[in-house]
């Protein structure tokens, strides 16, 4: 509160006393600095005194420090959650682009190995993509995404990078039905690569195999023996890998024997196929000769080819009968 005019300090009084005070004072001030300054006696006393006084000051500010930090605790806590979500959403987007980086590797991986497979075997081929997949008990097929607008037709062969998967049976105007080697329907005329041995594998009910029920019982024919398309029929190209042998038994009639092989394709696994252009040459007996009969009535018979060059029949003239005697000579009998 200001003093008014008529109070006075009395530090600051007018009178001598006043005066003196003020005087002892400084005095007072100037020794203490001077110790202080020579030996420290100030400091050591402000030492001690914070000393006693800091748990005070502590304790004194122990409230409001408290509620600072559950406030600092309770944002953190927040923040920490917030954080902690985002992290999360974060390493679920990461995971879920890499697994589709993972996908995607592997379909340029097949893919690579198709066109490698296209231009190492110069083939006229057409990429297709697998839509459907029907694996059942007595059927094996598959929908590609190319149909009769594509220039698909019913008889092409169907391959990926690692072998022969089936043929076209059923072409609609945007996809194709493809019938694959292991359908019990199939049947694929195959050789063995080590010994030239031809044969037929047909599909099984199983799905996973091909059985070559007909081999001779002389015949050389091993587990590990590789199968290759032999060319006959026309349909497929020679020499494309159709499996692999896994097991010969005798069959149950004892006259030849059975031999079970797994595919060499990824029947259940390509996302991507070759529809081949590319058919084999027919191969086989000569076709049956036209039918020969005797002509019909109404088709003229033709001359053999030698006819003129038989020499032509003599023409025997029948001599004129002999005259009347009424009839006067030179006039022609009538």
């Amino acid at each position: 509160m200001p003093l008014t005019r008529e109070e006075s300090s009395p530090l600051f009084a007018g009178t001598a006393a006043g005066t003196l005070r003020l005087i002892f004072y400084l005095a007072m001030a100037m020794v203490l600095m001077v110790l202080d300054h020579r030996n420290g006696w100030l400091w050591r006393m402000r030492y001690a005194t914070a000393i006693v006084v800091e748990p005070v000051y502590r304790l004194v500010s122990l409230p409001a420090d408290g509620a600072h930090e559950l406030g600092v605790a309770f944002a953190d806590r927040r923040m920490l959650t917030e954080q902690n979500q985002r992290l999360r959403e974060d390493l679920l987007l990461a995971n879920a682009k890499l697994n589709r980086m993972a996908a995607v590797a592997q379909q340029n991986q097949r893919l690579k190995e198709l066109l490698d497979t296209q231009h190492s075997l110069e083939l006229h081929v057409q990429l297709a993509r697998v839509i459907g997949v029907d694996m059942g008990a007595f059927r094996h097929r598959m929908m590609i995404n190319l149909g009769a607008r594509d220039g698909i037709k019913t008889g092409q062969p169907v391959i990926d990078a690692h072998g022969v998967m089936g043929q076209i049976i059923d072409v609609l105007p945007n996809s194709a039905s493809v019938m694959l080697v292991t359908d019990p329907d199939h049947a694929l005329p195959v050789m063995v690569e080590r010994t030239g041995l031809r044969t037929i594998a047909y599909g099984s009910r199983n799905g996973e195999q091909l059985t070559l029920p007909t081999i001779p019982m002389a015949a050389d024919v091993r587990a590990g023996d590789k199968l290759l398309t032999s060319g006959l029929g026309g349909r497929f190209p020679e020499g494309f890998p159709v499996g692999e042998i896994s097991a010969v038994a005798p069959a149950a009639s004892g006259m030849f024997l059975e031999a079970h092989a797994n595919p060499s394709a990824d029947l259940d696994r390509s996302d991507e196929v070759l529809v081949l252009h590319d058919l084999a040459e027919p191969a086989g007996p000569p076709p049956p000769p036209s039918p020969a009969g005797p002509p019909s009535d109404e088709a003229p018979v033709p001359a053999p080819a030698s006819t003129a060059a038989l020499p032509r029949p003599a023409i025997l003239v029948k001599p004129a009968p002999a005259h009347s005697a009424s009839t006067p000579a030179g006039v022609p009998q009538t």
